[in-house]
């Protein structure tokens, strides 16, 4: 077998000790399932903010609130979060209203609190799995150093057996060491980059959540003074 086969990563990989071969196969599974999670999350973030869009373009062109709230109760299943925050809030304004002799503050109050359920429910959903990345960010460049140090450790060891240690010899072990590193920051780079980005775009549709609960609070305090 010349050199440049020994080299060959394919080669290297088979050739590795049983532990290097166990932390490459451990840190090529977290990575497919970082990649995953990543294009689930894509997805799933993408259409939070399209829905999101969406229903504010709807609530502030002066449509109903019944109207609105109907649409929802009517297609709950394909409604998205910042819907389901009004369905909430509007459903407890108009029951509490619907009672005599509750005050206004009471009513507004209700309606929030049920928003702010809704939305902490939302806000798990939409959180799902990034500490998942954040780990595998985190951790797999450990664990490629793990292996790389044990299979250079094995690769030395191989040598007290030899009477001249040269480069030849030890290149191939370091090298079969080398690719656990290399396996572990290719499961980390993604995953870090994508924490970031979704951690990023949940916060800018948290923030259009929380702001959009506080506009409609008012606009139920003024027509709770309707009864």
């Amino acid at each position: 077998m010349n050199v440049t086969q020994d080299l060959s990563i394919l080669s290297l990989i088979w050739n590795a000790s049983a532990v290097v071969q166990f932390v490459m196969l451990l840190l090529l599974g977290v990575s497919f399932m970082s990649w995953y999670w990543i294009f689930r999350k894509l997805f799933s973030v993408r259409r939070a903010q399209v829905q999101t869009e969406k229903f504010e373009r709807d609530f502030w062109s002066g449509s109903d609130l019944n109207a609105l709230y109907q649409s929802a109760v009517n297609n709950r299943h394909a409604t998205g979060g910042l819907e389901r925050i009004f369905e909430a809030g509007f459903r407890e304004f108009m029951k509490l209203k619907g009672q005599r002799g509750t005050d206004d503050s009471i009513i507004v109050d209700g309606a929030r609190r049920a928003m702010r359920a809704t939305y902490q429910r939302e806000m798990d959903s939409l959180e799902a799995h990034l500490a998942f990345l954040a780990s595998v960010g985190s951790v797999s460049p450990y664990v490629g150093l793990l292996g790389t140090v044990w299979g250079i450790m094995h690769a030395f060891r191989g040598l007290s057996s030899m009477q001249q240690a040269t480069l030849a010899a030890v290149a191939p072990g370091i090298a079969e060491a080398l690719v656990a590193t290399a396996i572990g920051l290719f499961a980390a780079i993604p995953a870090v980059v994508a924490y970031n980005r979704f951690s990023h775009d949940v916060d800018r549709i948290a923030v259009r959540f929380e702001s959009f609960m506080e506009e409609f609070s008012n606009i139920l305090q003024r027509q709770a003074h309707v009864r």
